[in-house]
């Protein structure tokens, strides 16, 4: 199996811990770094990781890509997921800390080099390559491999389940993507230490990369356990700091340091992947028996107004690019709302336990945006999701730039704030001309493709008090092309709320718009806005 699919690298989540993190960012290079000399008199920490990215930062990137010994080279999936850390190897066990650190092999996509350090009192020691670490499976070794040959990446256990088990808690494996877990969750999305010209507008998408990580030990009574990784990347370095701690949403607090080769015009601070076939909205490939296929649903986004936006993802025809613009934000986050097992009727996937990350902004990150691209995909298999926050202004080369923020592992969306949120969007058919109740099928006219009716249902926040007197709910609704035809509301008591109905009506064919609505009584705002784009045929 040489081409494996999204799908079964996370089936092989539980014999590896390991998820997908693209191929193509795992088979960039890795150049040689000297050890900085004089300067371990201090206890090891942030600083000296930052160091390290400053000095990187004042020579050219390499771009030699080292050559792994065989067998590894020829290594293909299901092999490489052959080759198992053995557990009663794990690291930080014998302190009797409640994590334990287990290392991955390279081979297959995994070919870049890391190094992995210990951290005890203040002083970092270097993990030496051993086979011994390792049960190869099928895979037989020639000759030793060589003790300088490093690791693909780290992952760490902890209890987060139970309190005899030692579960897995976070995952840095392949270019700067990491994974991470709350209680009974599985993994789904992906976060990036870093993203580098998503867009492509100067050229290709460029993957910066963890080429160093150092693991604190923590103490027996330690309730998170730290880990600082040296990024590297032809335009960019960087010193992180990631202060890991489990719970029902385990939250990562990460701190960076970043020392840019050049002008970044193109920068993604707290990037985020995910995947989005199916789901309510898109039916475009409805002939699986499963209703919605995705590992998120929307994109939840906490503007430096106050304002709560909810962005239902979408499986394009094309490349979409979407922007908010805004100043300080609170956070962003691609969320996966539907806990429903019935909605997914996947046994496998279990796509009702795969978590939400929320990104939780620390200090003032300044004006810029949330970007939100969404690319076509007929498959499960890909991930076509990435959301980031993009800054107005471009990092300039050789001035350092300093980030922080948390991200937290959910399992829902809607405790973030206390209004009514969207719980499902669904997109109708052609509106009518006339102003029909959100629940009259009639209002649905399929020859008419300028016009376009949509259903948002509302729960959550103060709606089940208004559901007996639905007068006194407001939809407001915008449109930035062509004009809101009519609105309605109608109470929806499964999910003691309200189902709103919005028909839009374009001026031509292929003109476009941005939808906006939110409910409102009186002056007061009940629920977070909505937003949608929209094209007619």
């Amino acid at each position: 199996m040489t081409d494996p699919t999204r799908r079964a690298v996370v089936s092989g989540l539980a014999a590896t811990g390991l998820a997908a993190t693209g191929g193509a960012a795992a088979l960039m290079p890795m150049p040689a770094l000297a050890e900085p000399e004089g300067r371990n008199t201090e206890p090891f920490g942030l600083e000296a990781v930052d160091r390290r990215a400053r000095d990187l930062a004042k020579v050219p990137f390499d771009p030699r890509e080292p050559a792994l010994p065989a067998p590894l080279s020829a290594l293909d999936y299901d092999a490489w997921r052959d080759i198992r850390f053995r557990p009663a190897k794990a690291f930080l066990g014998a302190e009797g800390s409640p994590f334990r650190l287990q290392l991955f092999h390279l081979g297959f996509l995994y070919r870049r080099p890391v190094t992995v350090n210990l951290v005890r009192g203040g002083v970092a020691t270097s993990i030496p390559y051993q086979a011994s670490l390792f049960d190869f499976g099928r895979t037989r070794l020639d000759k030793p491999l060589p003790v300088d040959l490093g690791f693909a990446g780290i992952r760490l256990h902890t209890n987060l389940n139970k309190p005899n088990v030692l579960d897995e808690l976070i995952a840095f494996v392949g270019a700067s993507y990491y994974r991470v877990l709350g209680r009974d969750q599985l993994y789904g999305l992906s976060a990036r230490g870093l993203a580098v010209n998503v867009e492509g507008a100067g050229g290709p998408e460029e993957f910066p990369f963890f080429r160093e990580f150092w693991v604190e030990v923590p103490g027996k009574a330690a309730e998170a356990c730290i880990v600082y990784a040296l990024l590297d990347s032809p335009s960019v370095t960087g010193a992180y700091r990631f202060t890991v701690r489990p719970g029902d949403e385990t939250v990562v607090s990460v701190e960076a340091n970043l020392h840019p080769r050049r002008d970044l015009e193109g920068v993604g601070l707290a990037p985020l992947t995910s995947m989005y076939f199916i789901g309510e909205n898109d039916r475009a490939f409805s002939d699986d028996y499963r209703p919605e296929l995705h590992d998120s649903d929307g994109l939840l986004m906490a503007a430096g107004s106050g304002e709560w936006i909810w962005r239902p993802l979408d499986n394009p025809p094309s490349r979409r690019i979407s922007s908010f613009a805004d100043t300080n934000p609170k956070g962003f986050g691609l969320m996966q709302r539907d806990r429903n097992f019935a909605d997914y009727q996947d046994l496998e996937a279990s796509y009702h336990r795969r978590p939400s990350y929320f990104v939780e902004t620390v200090g003032d990150w300044g004006e810029g945006s949330v970007v939100l691209m969404e690319l076509p995909t007929n498959t499960e298999t890909g991930d076509n999701i990435v959301a980031w926050w993009r800054p107005r202004q471009p990092y300039r080369a050789g001035e350092p730039v300093s980030i922080a923020y948390r991200v937290r592992a959910m399992a829902a969306g809607p405790r973030l704030h206390g209004g009514a949120f969207v719980a499902n969007t669904y997109l109708v058919g052609a509106a009518a001309s006339g102003a029909a109740p959100a629940n009259d099928p009639r209002a649905v006219s399929p020859g008419e493709s300028l016009s376009r009716r949509f259903l948002i249902d509302f729960t959550g926040g103060d709606l089940a008090y208004y559901m007996p007197d639905p007068a006194l709910i407001e939809v407001v609704a915008s449109t930035g092309q062509g004009q809101i035809v009519a609105t309605s509301i109608t109470p929806n008591p499964h999910i003691a709320g309200f189902r709103a109905a919005i028909d839009v009506r374009l001026d031509r064919p292929g003109q476009a718009t941005d939808l906006r609505a939110y409910l409102r009584t009186g002056n007061r705002t009940l629920s977070e806005t909505w937003t949608y784009p929209w094209a007619a045929a």
